[in-house]
């Protein structure tokens, strides 16, 4: 019986392993200290990268987005949440708000909708 215990034990804790390895796996690539916007699900398709603010997407991103990223870094006084908004310059529908380090591979309610974006103290 002992050696069942220890050996479905070492299974348990491989298995572990395995899935921690797999959820690190599909972080999405974006910079450090960077918001990234990608316009497929899962982190695919066209993706730009934003250091700022940006109060105009141009081009073939405003409301073409699918998946975000903020991997913004924080600090005291230092604006690490990245509001998305429906309308340029900042206007209209905060369609998402992520907080520093948060990743969305896909939100149905916030998809194809954003055209600009800020850095905020919160959501």
């Amino acid at each position: 019986m002992k050696r069942f215990t220890t050996l479905l034990t070492a299974a348990l804790i491989s298995a572990g392993a395995v899935l921690a390895t797999s959820a690190t796996a599909q972080a999405a690539p974006c910079r450090s200290g960077y918001f990234c916007v990608w316009t497929d699900a899962n982190f695919a398709g066209m993706k730009i990268e934003h250091g700022g603010d940006d109060h105009w997407w141009e081009g073939d991103m405003s409301n073409e987005d699918s998946s975000w990223a903020n991997h913004g870094i924080s600090g005291p006084n230092v604006p690490d949440h990245v509001k998305v908004y429906d309308g340029r310059e900042l206007q209209g529908d905060v369609t998402l708000c992520l907080a520093p380090g948060q990743e969305v591979a896909y939100n149905a309610g916030a998809n194809d909708r954003g055209s600009s974006h800020t850095w905020s103290a919160s959501c």
